[in-house]
């Protein structure tokens, strides 16, 4: 007969390593499917969220490590991102429409201005109404090509520097979730929806035009043609996230990471985020006060990038890679 001690249970089977790694796939493959299915499966932005943040330390678990496998989990990082920044303005528009700050950058901006908003006094001078010169075209593109910007920038130290990539990535997507959960708790307009709404009105009537020109779209409209709308819903979907800043969040970052490799990765790094800090601001597509709170959201960043700080964060990637290794190897 079996014999049981009393006042003691016996401990749960532990789960097979050959099913850890099947598991693991399934948190990729239903990380990428939340965000897509939640509002037809009726799932919280929360849930949704929480299972594609998930998915890039189970692709860790599923997959050994290579260039390819960190190329991968960067993009499920990102998918997470995109699903975290979208979803206020798609789960409710007219909620988070209610809850919108317009106000206060305006007044930051005055001040920096000397009572003109930067972005007015830039389009004054710079601007042709109805017109889009070669400092307008290079200005509108160095946007656009934000959104490889960053991703480039940790390819180029992955396969050059592979040692430094682990840190970089942690400290790139770091900044970009900070900043998309900022999107959520303080959702701040940029310049050109506050012309929109009229807060400038009182300008528009001395000038001939709008006072505020949204340029990127004007000219995205004439370059893309019929193709700029099904684009810009891509690239597009919240119109409150302004405050801070990412695009110069984050190529601010990358310009640093870069320095770290070499004077002349750093050099680029720090002209492309100079360049677009000037365009964002220029083209109406954020305040001076969006760049400063950017900046200091990168600046926080990488002040915790302490020894006591990293501890965790190493030890949970080691933890990560050794279950994965057992799982691969019992599967």
């Amino acid at each position: 007969m079996r014999e049981f001690r009393l006042g003691r249970s016996r401990p749960p089977a532990p789960v097979p390593l050959r099913a850890v790694r099947k598991i693991a796939m399934a948190a990729v493959v239903s990380g990428v499917a939340l965000p897509l299915v939640r509002r037809r499966l009726g799932i919280s932005p929360a849930a949704a969220i929480a299972g594609a943040a998930v998915a890039p330390a189970a692709l860790c678990v599923a997959v050994p490590r290579s260039p390819k496998r960190d190329i991968a989990a960067c993009t499920l990082q990102m998918w997470a991102y995109v699903a975290a920044y979208k979803m206020p303005h798609g789960s409710d528009p007219d909620a988070l429409e209610r809850r919108v700050k317009i106000d206060y950058p305006i007044v930051f901006d005055r001040a920096v201005g000397s009572g003109e908003l930067p972005t007015v006094r830039l389009q004054r001078a710079l601007a042709v109404p109805g017109r889009f010169r070669a400092i307008d075209k290079a200005l509108i593109s160095t946007h656009w090509v934000w959104f490889s910007v960053p991703h480039l920038a940790l390819t180029y130290i992955l396969y050059h520097h592979p040692d430094r990539f682990p840190r970089a990535a942690v400290l790139t997507y770091g900044v970009f979730d900070v900043g998309a959960l900022c999107y959520w708790v303080i959702p701040t307009a940029p310049p050109w929806y506050a012309a929109e709404q009229g807060r400038f009105d009182e300008a528009a009537a001395e000038s001939d035009g709008p006072v505020i020109r949204r340029m990127m779209v004007e000219f995205g409209e004439e370059f893309w043609r019929e193709a700029w709308g099904p684009l810009y819903s891509v690239l597009g979907g919240n119109p409150f996230a302004a405050m801070p800043s990412l695009h110069f969040a984050t190529s601010v970052m990358a310009a640093t990471l870069l320095a770290e490799t070499g004077p002349l990765a750093g050099a680029l790094g720090t002209t492309y985020a100079l360049g677009i800090g000037f365009a964002l601001v220029y083209l109406g597509e954020h305040y001076v006060a969006d760049l400063l709170a950017g900046l200091g959201l990168t600046l926080a960043v990488r002040g915790l990038d302490r020894p006591f700080m990293r501890a965790p964060i190493t030890s949970a990637g080691r933890r990560i890679a050794q279950l994965g290794e057992r799982a691969r190897a019992n599967g």
